[in-house]
Order: C-alpha cells, then sequence, then structure tokens
C-alpha cells in the first residue's frame, strides 16, 4: 500500500513533479542611464496546490551577490555604470531544499558627460568683501557619476583646490577674503575623458570703511569768529562709493557722497558756536565707521579798534582798522559813549576821560587816513563798527580823538 501511494504521487513515468518553473529577470531597460532607477523582477510561479509555498529570491552581478534572500521579487536600484554587467537571480524554498537560476541578462549602463560648466560665486555677482567668506561654486548643466571638480586662477595659472564627487555641483572656500584675491578665476569638470572648463569670472574685493581721518583746514593757526574752515574726511582704503558724514558735538551737520573715490569737503563760516569735538563717518554699504575727534577752538576775532602811543594799553589816540589798513577817529562829537565803547573792544576796564589825540605824540602820519567823521554810540555797543558813523569829509589829525579807559 505504501509503495503504491508513492509510484501515485511521482506520476505515471515514476518522477516527482516539479515544484516551480526555472525564474526569468525582466529589467526595466537593458542600458540604462547612470544613476537612474532601474527595476529587475525574478518572476516564476507556484503550481495552484502549493501557492503556498514561500519562496526567498536573490540577485546575482558577475558572480557577486547583489541582494541575498529576500521575500520580495522586485528589486529597484540607481546603477553606476561600474553596475554594469551580467545579471541573473535565484529563486530558493525557504527551507532551501529546492533553488533554480534564471539565464543571464546583461545590462550596459551609460555615463553623461559632463556639460554646461558654471561657476559662481556667494555673495552672488563675485562681490567679494574683504575679511568675510567667499564661495566659489563650480557646477555642471549635465553629467551623472563621479564629477572631479577643480578651481583656478587666471593670472597666477594656480589651482586652488580640487575634489571629486557625485554630484553636479561643489564648493570651494575662502574663509577670509583679501584684497590680493581680486581677478579672474575658472572651474573645470570631469567624469570622463575630457576635460570642460567654465568661463572666466571677475572677482571683485570690496574694501569696507575703516579709518577715516577728520582733518580741519583753516586761513591761519587760530580760528576766530567769521573765519572759514573747510572740514575734510576721507577713508583712503574704502571701496567707492562712499558716503560722508560730518558730526558736531555728534550732531549731523550734513553728508558727501564720493562716487569715485578721494576726499569729501565741508565748509563753515564761523560763529562762537562752532567750537566743540568734530568728527566724520564713512560708510560704503559695508558699515559705517567713524573718525577720532578733532577739537576746534573758535576764538573771539581781534579787534577792529586800538589805542596807541598812551602810557599803558587802555589810553592813547583810537585807531580803527579797514581792510588791513589803521585810521585814525575825529573828534567831532566824540564823549564817553563813544569812549566806553572803545574801551568794552579793546577789552579794558570802564570809560575815564576823552582826551584829544594830540597828547600822545608824535601825530599820525599824513599818509595815514581818517576813517569816521562823527560817530554816534549810544555806550552798549560792542565794537566801534557797531555805532552809527559819519564818513571823514572835513577833519586832519590835529583834530583826531583819544580815550582813556581803566587799565586791567
Amino acid at each position: 500500500m505504501l509503495l503504491w501511494l508513492l509510484l501515485l504521487a511521482l506520476g505515471p513515468a515514476g518522477v516527482r513533479p516539479e515544484l516551480f518553473p526555472e525564474p526569468s529577470l525582466t529589467v526595466s531597460s537593458l542600458q540604462p542611464i547612470e544613476d537612474t532607477s532601474v527595476t529587475l523582477s525574478c518572476d516564476t510561479r507556484l503550481p495552484s496546490d502549493r501557492a503556498g509555498t514561500q519562496l526567498r529570491y536573490s540577485l546575482f552581478r558577475d558572480g557577486h551577490t547583489v541582494k541575498l534572500k529576500s521575500s520580495s521579487s522586485f528589486w529597484t536600484l540607481a546603477l553606476r555604470q561600474e553596475d554594469s554587467g551580467s545579471y541573473w537571480c535565484e529563486a530558493m524554498t525557504a527551507s532551501g531544499s529546492v533553488s533554480k537560476r534564471s539565464r543571464q541578462t546583461n545590462v550596459q549602463v551609460h555615463r553623461i558627460p559632463v556639460s554646461g560648466v558654471l561657476l559662481e560665486t556667494q555673495p552672488q555677482g563675485g562681490q567679494a568683501v574683504e575679511g568675510k567668506l567667499l564661495v566659489l561654486v563650480c557646477s555642471v548643466a549635465a553629467g551623472t557619476g563621479e564629477t572631479t571638480f577643480s578651481w583656478h586662477r587666471v593670472d597666477t595659472r594656480e589651482r586652488l583646490g580640487s575634489k571629486s564627487l557625485r554630484s553636479r555641483r561643489s564648493e570651494l572656500k575662502i574663509p577670509s577674503v583679501r584684497e590680493s584675491h581680486a581677478g579672474e578665476y575658472y572651474c573645470t569638470a570631469q567624469n570622463t575623458g575630457s576635460l570642460i572648463h567654465s568661463e572666466a569670472l571677475n572677482i571683485t574685493v570690496r574694501i569696507p570703511a575703516s579709518h577715516p581721518v577728520l582733518t580741519i583746514s583753516a586761513p591761519e593757526a587760530r580760528t576766530a569768529i567769521g573765519d572759514t574752515v573747510e572740514l575734510q574726511c576721507e577713508d583712503r582704503r574704502a571701496h567707492p562709493p562712499v558716503l560722508y558724514s560730518f558730526y558736531h558735538k555728534n550732531v549731523s551737520l550734513g553728508s558727501i557722497s564720493v562716487p569715485s573715490g578721494g576726499r569729501a569737503s565741508f565748509s563753515l563760516s564761523l560763529t562762537r558756536e562752532h567750537s566743540g569735538n568734530y568728527s566724520c563717518e564713512a560708510d560704503n554699504g559695508l558699515g559705517a565707521q567713524r573718525s577720532e575727534e578733532v577739537a576746534l577752538h573758535v576764538s573771539e576775532p581781534p579787534p577792529k579798534t586800538r589805542l596807541v602811543n598812551g602810557a599803558h594799553p587802555c589810553e592813547g589816540r583810537v585807531e580803527v582798522e579797514r581792510a588791513g589798513r589803521w585810521g585814525t577817529v575825529c573828534d567831532d562829537g566824540w564823549d564817553m559813549k563813544d569812549v566806553a565803547v572803545v574801551c568794552r573792544e579793546v577789552g579794558c576796564g570802564a570809560a575815564k576821560h576823552t582826551p584829544a589825540a594830540v597828547l600822545y605824540p608824535p601825530l599820525a602820519e599824513d599818509a595815514q587816513p581818517v576813517f569816521i567823521q562823527v560817530a554816534r554810540c549810544n555806550g552798549t555797543e560792542k565794537a566801534l563798527a557797531e555805532c552809527e558813523q559819519e564818513e571823514i569829509f572835513d577833519c586832519g589829525h590835529d583834530e583826531d580823538a583819544g580815550a582813556v579807559c581803566e587799565d586791567v
């Protein structure tokens, strides 16, 4: 009875029936482009009465295992050029008692040569800033597989660096840019036999404002009310255009833009309030920098009136200055109010007398003019020039006016 059952299982010819047929390997593309996805399928079928049998699938290339004993018969792979070769698969029962291999299938992976090599920078436009980070970015429009990128400087023919990676883009960093980094650069890319160059890119190094210097130019060593001075600000290294701003006691006086380098000037007609500390600021869009402060002392203008030939500086003949010449004052109507103004202007004490100038010989020379016929002061003016006056018409030096003030 047992022998009869065994013969029945083996079939009429006495041979055990096949559990599953030889698998076939199906590939979605036999000539794929490198780095694209390829689907491989190991196909076989179990008889209906063995549908519950578990199979394990393995994938091989040129005798090497690619995938081992997976429950899935499908694989999706991103193939490289070096993955080209003969592929086959194997189906095996979970127990390993039955295994069958497919026929070999040749897969040839194609590499796309690099093209469209481009050099760019961060910051963009080839605009670098001294002391800051500059990134040279080399990229390709097309190309697969491992690419070797290199960066070069045109004028020195120097190779700055090289990197090999599976990417269409690579970076070279210059951590702290110097002024000497300005110039033309290019990059190259290669993934096959041909070396492809980018176009040259000019790198401009912009120098931030750093050390503006303020100078004050005056016609005389000592500045006085009424003088005109010129404030000059310059940062010799700052990349133009530069906006220069001027300050007095940290209050803005105004700003001047210099588009192509050089200094900026700002003129002041001095008053008593212009004494104090001045500074300037340079800003070219990369950070403003302030100069050191410069002090300016505005003194009272030298008096336009003086007393000469007296026993002390607060006594003598009255003389006034006009256009650099000294002349006398006629004693017509000369009184204590006029003398009080003279004493105040020359820095002496209170008015005491209105003597005639003949008391202070010698007389003025004939060539010396008489500038004022009559001075009508009210006694409160700060200077004789502020008083109402009559121009000379019939006064000689024998009528020149004098003054006596308290000596201080």
